[in-house]
């Protein structure tokens, strides 16, 4: 494959403050979750022929990048997060030739791609692994994994408490060639997604390799998967405690957000830096606080971290304004962009978990009440978008799409719905391909049908049925975008000014431009704060006042 270049850069420079500044620091970045895009040959599964094709409609709605989830080999045990080959396309989504063209013409759209990366864990059909697997204990290559003897009289217990994210222990036990049982080897998420050993100079000098072959060809950035789990603690002590799951996120785990990882995405920043275009990389960390997500931006190692803390707050004024806080706090320090984001392939649409009663959490299996849920996720939308950093859109958001909460048992393909414990297996309900015209067979994805059932009625929430229409929800987003490209108070930066507001409401400054929120579920009476630019449900000014409806945002210029 030829090599080719980014799009032309911004250029990266310090601003008067000293904070970095780059074209990151204020994108909308758009995910797409590939085998749910579009579908370019009519199997029924999207495909990145798919993606390219509708690659026009990614750049009108004005997005500054497009993140494709997973399309390498794999067996597909976990949605493409096991991956066999790292520098192979999985025949489901096409061939090298096919990614190349997809860098190809979105660069030429001026759209900058981003693929997602799995350096913590690979399949267990990846060459290094069936090896290790094959050549029997000793192997050379099982010290790339962490393959261990087990405990009590003859092995038979695994060699830590540790337990599995989908559900189980977090070891699988091996056998050997002449039928007996044999080590263990860990696997934090799937038995199919073997833990990489990142002690081993081996790995890391693999993955450098793979972050420069895609490096040259052509894309602009990773987003790391697991990015907090690379490194275990020594030893690997037990944790001591059953329920792990309930710990996550509120304490540092032996073997999730050791300080190790640092040093490798060091290591991986001087690749990033060597390229021209502003390479970036993404942390998907999971940490106990904003501040510790904060060590993964710090100047020399990533560019960005996902503010799943910021995914996770109710629809609530007082705990938004805590949230945005703490993390425009937090990552100032670091010179490094806040970001933002409301859904994405692993938790329930924003449109469904506003529709739902609060403290249910990101993965909600009711479909509550649809048009309130509606009107809550056009505000969040419109607030997500005016806070000072870079926003993440995830496919379908921009057309109100709500979870898919009455699939039937036997359509799901979730892994973790087939466990018996661990994970929510209820992620099917967000990756529902998604609606592009009124009609057909799956509502313009394909030509053919959708690998999961998409709803009755899901044409009217369609692209084409939204395109043009004034006070839908895709010109809503499409409205906002635009603005952020052209106002001077929106995009990048690092810090709102609260003005004083009634209990339930949000109302911030930034230059040139005013935000006001109502969480409530009652019209407020508001000052008028100067001239509306964009509000999530019509407002009319009376004289001085503005009646704020229910649960919905409005942007100001001033």
């Amino acid at each position: 494959m030829t090599q080719h270049l980014a799009a032309p850069s911004t250029g990266t420079s310090d601003d008067a403050a000293g904070h970095r500044t780059g074209w990151w620091q204020d994108a909308v970045i758009y995910q797409v979750y590939p085998r749910s895009f579009a579908d370019g040959n009519g199997d029924g599964m999207g495909d990145l022929a798919g993606v390219t094709a509708r690659l026009p409609y990614l750049r009108d709605l004005g997005v500054d990048a497009v993140w494709l989830s997973p399309f390498y080999a794999s067996p597909q045990a976990d949605a493409g997060y096991d991956v066999a080959d790292y520098r192979a396309i999985d025949p489901m989504f096409g061939t090298l030739l096919d990614a190349d063209a997809l860098i190809r013409d979105a660069h030429d759209l001026g759209l900058r791609i981003i693929v997602d990366l799995v350096p913590n864990h690979s399949s267990d059909q990846h060459e290094w692994f069936k090896r290790a697997l094959a050549e029997g204990p000793g192997s050379a290559l099982r010290e790339r994994y962490h393959f261990r003897p087990g405990k009590g009289v003859s092995g038979e217990l695994p060699p830590n408490d540790w337990e599995s994210i989908f559900g189980g222990p977090a070891w699988t036990r091996t056998t050997d060639a002449d039928g007996t049982p044999g080590e263990w080897y860990l696997h934090l998420f799937a038995p199919e997604q073997p833990d990489f050993n990142w002690e081993h100079p081996a790995v890391a000098d693999e993955f450098r390799s793979i972050l420069r072959f895609w490096l040259d060809m052509g894309v602009d950035g990773f987003r790391v998967d697991v990015a907090h789990g690379l490194v275990k603690a020594e030893g690997l002590p037990d944790l001591g405690s059953h329920d792990q799951l309930k710990l996550l996120g509120n304490d540092v785990m032996p073997f999730f957000d050791q300080d190790g990882v640092h040093e490798i995405y060091r290591s991986w920043r001087t690749i990033l830096d060597e390229y021209p275009g502003d390479r970036i990389a993404v942390a998907e960390a999971w940490t106990p606080t904003v501040e510790r997500t904060a060590n993964y931006v710090r100047p020399d190692e990533m560019h960005q971290a996902f503010n799943f803390q910021y995914l996770a707050t109710a629809w609530d004024a007082a705990q938004l304004r805590t949230v945005i806080d703490t993390s425009l706090n937090a990552m100032r320090p670091v010179g490094a962009p806040t970001t933002w984001v409301l859904s994405n392939h692993d938790v329930t649409r924003h449109a469904t978990r506003f529709a739902n009663p609060a403290g249910l959490g990101t993965q909600i299996r009711t479909a509550g009440d649809r048009e309130l849920g509606l009107r809550r996720a056009r505000a969040a939308s419109l607030l997500m978008l005016a806070l000072p950093g870079s926003a993440y859109v995830y496919q379908g958001e921009e057309l109100g799409l709500p979870d898919v909460t009455d699939l039937p048992d036997e359509a799901r393909q979730d892994p973790s719905f087939f466990r018996a414990e661990g994970q929510d297996g209820f992620r099917d309900g967000c990756r529902v391909p998604i609606p592009w015209t009124r009609e057909g067979s799956s509502y313009g994805f394909g030509a053919g049908s959708s690998w999961l059932p998409q709803p009755a009625g899901w044409g009217e929430l369609s692209i084409e049925a939204q395109t043009g229409v004034a006070g839908s929800t895709l010109e809503l987003y499409r409205a906002a975008i635009a603005a952020r490209r052209v106002h001077p108070g929106l995009g990048a930066g690092t810090a709102v000014e609260w003005l004083d507001a009634p209990e339930g409401l949000l109302v911030f400054a930034r230059p040139g431009f005013v935000c006001t929120v109502n969480t409530t579920s009652a019209p407020v009476r508001i000052p008028v704060r100067g001239t509306v630019l964009l509000s999530s449900t019509p407002v009319a000014a009376d004289g001085a006042e503005i009646e704020l409806p229910a649960d919905s945002t409005v942007w100001w210029t001033v």
